[in-house]
C-alpha cells in the first residue's frame, strides 16, 4: 500500500476526477487538482476537503509541467472534443499526448487512464480513446486502464448532443426499451481508481470493463419513479430522430441494434469491489434527491 504518495486528478472539477479526487482524500492520501479554475465553486469545494489546487489546461501543454511536478502518479481524464463535426478526434488526442508527455517528463509511475467501455470491433470504445491508451502504454510504464459504460448520473443530465436525460418526464436514449443495457455510478469508479493507486502492482498492465448494474431501459424508468415519485417513462430514439440529432448517434443506435454491446463482467468486478453499487443502491445514496430535484426544475 502506498497511500501517502501524492497523485494528481485530472478533470477533478467533473464527474469522474471530482469522485476520484474525494475518494483519495477521504482515504487520506495527497491529492493535487487539475483544473482550469482554481476559483470555481466545485474546485474551491476541493480544496476546502484538502486538495492542493493548480491550474493546467490540455490545450496549453506548458501549463502542465508544473501541475505534475513531484507526482508519483496520475489520473488521467483528457476531456473528449465535440463539435458541428462530432468527435474531434485529432485535438481529444493531441490533449491526451501533451498529458502523457508532460507525465513522462514528470517521471510519474503510474497512470490510471479512464475512457469508454468498449463493444466488439471498438476496443477502446471511441478512436480517440483508443489512441490516448496506446501513448500512454507506449511511454509510461506503469499503466492501468478503466473503460466504464454509460453513468447513472447521466440520468441527471443530458449529453451534448441533447439526449440521455430526463426531461419533462421522458427519458430518450438510442437503447431497446427491454433489452439490458449496463450502467455505472462514478463512485464506483474512484473506487476502482483508488484501489489501482493503493496497488499499484497489481493493477498495472490492467484494463477494466466496468459497469455495476444492467437494468433495461424500462426497468430504469420504473425504479426512477418509484423512488422519486414522479412518473418517469422511456422513449428509444428512431433511426430519423438519432440522425436529426447527429450521425453518429444514428451510428451508435446502428450498432446497437446490431448487436454490439458493452460487456462488462460484473460479477467479477464485484470480487475486486465488494460495494460495487446498483441502480436502487445509486438511488438510495445520492441519486433519489438529485433527480427530484432535478426532475422539479425541468417540471416548469
Amino acid at each position: 500500500m502506498t497511500t501517502d504518495r501524492l497523485v494528481v486528478v485530472t478533470g477533478a472539477t467533473g464527474r469522474q476526477g471530482g469522485a476520484t479526487a474525494r475518494r483519495l482524500l477521504a482515504s487520506g492520501r495527497p491529492v493535487r487538482a487539475l483544473v482550469r479554475d482554481t476559483a470555481a465553486p466545485a474546485a474551491k469545494a476541493l480544496e476546502t476537503a484538502g486538495a492542493e489546487l493548480v491550474r493546467g489546461d490540455f490545450d496549453d501543454p506548458s501549463s502542465l509541467p508544473t501541475a505534475l511536478e513531484g507526482a508519483a502518479a496520475l489520473f488521467a481524464v483528457p476531456p473528449a472534443v465535440f463539435g458541428p463535426a462530432g468527435a474531434d478526434v485529432e485535438r481529444e488526442f493531441a490533449r491526451g499526448r501533451a498529458l502523457t508527455d508532460a507525465a513522462v517528463a514528470a517521471g510519474i509511475e503510474h497512470v490510471v487512464f479512464t475512457g469508454v467501455a468498449s463493444t466488439p470491433g471498438r476496443p477502446g470504445g471511441s478512436e480517440g480513446k483508443k489512441r490516448v491508451e496506446d501513448h500512454l502504454r507506449e511511454r509510461i510504464r506503469s499503466v492501468t486502464v478503466l473503460r466504464p459504460v454509460r453513468f447513472m448520473s447521466n440520468y441527471l443530465g443530458s449529453t451534448p448532443m441533447g439526449f440521455d436525460g430526463i426531461v419533462h418526464g421522458v427519458h430518450r436514449h438510442v437503447f431497446p426499451p427491454d433489452e439490458p443495457a449496463q450502467i455505472i455510478a462514478v463512485e464506483d469508479i474512484a473506487e476502482f481508481a483508488a484501489q489501482a493507486f493503493d496497488q499499484p502492482d497489481r493493477f498495472a498492465g490492467r484494463t477494466l470493463e466496468l459497469a455495476g448494474d444492467a437494468p433495461t431501459p424500462a426497468e430504469a424508468v420504473a425504479a426512477i419513479s418509484e423512488a422519486t415519485g414522479a412518473s418517469v417513462r422511456y422513449e428509444q430514439l428512431t433511426h430519423a430522430e438519432a440522425a436529426a440529432l447527429h450521425p453518429e448517434v444514428a451510428q451508435v443506435r446502428e450498432r446497437w441494434a446490431a448487436g454490439s454491446r458493452w460487456h462488462a463482467d460484473i460479477e467479477a468486478l464485484r470480487i475486486i469491489h465488494p460495494g460495487l453499487r446498483t441502480l436502487a443502491d445509486w438511488l438510495a445514496e445520492s441519486g433519489t434527491a438529485l433527480l427530484r430535484k432535478r426532475l422539479l426544475q425541468t417540471a416548469w
